[in-house]
């Protein structure tokens, strides 16, 4: 199949995701913009001004969300809302979350430009601090709006000892009026997220679009080990309670762990980690960790949470060790609403595409969507399934391709 000609602009999305780019930009193409850093406010500001230039009306929330809406000719019906995010990690690339918001952005503008007017009021977002890294806890701005947040969350602080409170109003945000930015129950009517693979299945296809059919379930957990500071020089082997000896056994563990069945999606990952005195001649006496176990399929990943625990208890006795585990995310996977994967899949064939339908093994704003509202995903190729680096990158070619697909989901959906 040909893919006719493009509804949407392809160079103007291509340039403001260049110019996106540059702001917290790190080497040649890499972004470091951590959500509520002052990189961030000049993203979501820039981005603002492009929405109002589209003709929506924008605001910033005080979750620090950014959303701008085009009012549709029901007025009170419920919303469709498209976006994604556009902070990113500390070490990222340019693309993930970004074409999710710029790509919207570019729908919504073509409609406007095609005097297209809608159902239903449509909302472009950009949620703050999806990707959670600063404060250890993501998904903020989309939980935020629907009343999901929970308890001492603005007192989480970055490695900076910044809390997330004194990070919003720094942002220009006032959490005593959060329940202002909080949408009533039934007021969005679905979401649909655009956004990168960060994976490898859709190259090895060679296929540029994929449908996405869910999210496999998070389960984020911190761990504490304690154990007994002491000379590294004098202290024999036999007497130490090491705790960095333990966090290593576990690391391991949930490694062997995650790898037992190698045709299942399963990955666990220790990805942050800190040492107490953090010296190199002194034993390590704690080490605080995280986890991050996901599947698709809760059943076995419960199987797999039960076997860790019960490993972590064992090296803990066995170093002499006190250990503590804390729940920061746990969410059961989250299956794509069908009534809006048939839409994508009668319009890629409108258009000329022919997308494979695949999982998503990372989590979106989309995974909160999915408790309020019926939701959909579409996936743009990305080279060697690299994300979370500033190697990711994406040809402009796939996104909009992608965007495309998306211009023509909106503009079929019905309320």
């Amino acid at each position: 199949m040909t893919l006719r000609t493009l509804s949407i602009n392809k160079e103007r999305l291509e340039k403001r995701i260049h110019e996106l780019a540059e702001i917290g930009k790190i080497s040649d193409t890499g972004v470091c913009r951590l959500a509520l850093s002052t990189e961030d406010k000049q993203a979501v500001e820039t981005v603002k001004r492009w929405m109002e230039d589209a003709g929506l009306k924008a605001r910033i929330d005080h979750f620090g969300n950014l959303i701008g809406r085009l009012e549709g000719k029901n007025s009170n019906a419920p919303i469709l809302m498209v976006g994604s995010h556009i902070d990113s990690q500390p070490y990222g690339g340019r693309f993930d979350g970004v074409i999710g918001v710029l790509g919207a952005l570019e729908v919504i503008q073509t409609m406007i430009e095609k005097n297209i007017v809608p159902d239903t009021p449509i909302e472009v977002v950009a949620f703050c601090d999806e990707e959670g890294c600063r404060f250890n806890k993501g998904l903020f701005g989309v939980r935020g709006i629907l009343g999901k947040l929970e308890e001492g969350e603005l007192a989480r602080k970055d490695k900076n000892g910044v809390s997330r409170r004194e990070a919003l109003i720094e942002f220009g945000c006032d959490p005593t009026k959060f329940k202002d930015s909080q949408y009533k129950e039934g007021v969005i009517g679905a979401f649909l997220e655009l956004h990168i693979e960060q994976g490898p299945i859709l190259e090895a296809k060679g296929v540029p679009v994929g449908i996405v059919t869910g999210i496999s379930g998070p389960l984020w957990l911190s761990v504490e080990f304690e154990g007994f500071a002491g000379h590294a020089g004098s202290v024999p082997m036999s007497m130490r309670q090491d705790a960095l000896v333990g966090a290593a056994k576990v690391i391991v563990a949930l490694n062997e762990l995650a790898s037992q069945d190698p045709n299942a999606p399963t990955v666990g990952t220790v990805g942050s980690l800190q040492v107490f005195p953090d010296s190199r001649n002194i034993i390590p006496e704690k080490v605080t960790f995280t986890v991050d176990l996901r599947d698709i399929d809760i059943n076995r990943r419960h199987v797999l949470e039960a076997n860790l625990r019960n490993q972590i208890k064992e090296i803990a006795d066995t170093h002499g060790l006190r250990y503590t585990i804390s729940e920061d995310t746990n969410s059961e996977p989250r299956y794509c609403s069908e009534r809006l994967m048939n839409i994508m899949r009668q319009q890629s064939e409108v258009i000329g595409l022919n997308p494979i339908e695949l999982m998503s093994g990372p989590f979106h704003d989309s995974l909160s969507m999915s408790y309020v509202c019926e939701y959909g995903m579409i996936f743009v190729r990305c080279k060697d399934g690299i994300s979370h680096n500033p190697k990711e990158f994406s040809t402009i070619e796939d996104i909009s391709l992608g965007t495309e697909l998306l211009y023509h989901t909106v503009i079929n959906y019905k309320g």
